[in-house]
């Protein structure tokens, strides 16, 4: 999956992805940059 990653400034693809669900009930993915390792996460649009 792809995310932002605010510390390099550029869209590129996630590692050790994990789906989790936020309070309101969105899911949603967190992950690395394969980069600079910074947190990366990612809203899923509504299902």
């Amino acid at each position: 999956m792809q995310g932002y990653c605010v510390k390099c400034k550029s869209k590129k693809e996630m590692k050790d992805e994990q789906t989790v669900t936020l309070k309101n009930g969105r899911q949603a993915v967190k992950g690395k940059c394969p980069d600079c390792q910074t947190s990366m996460f990612k809203i899923l649009g509504k299902k």
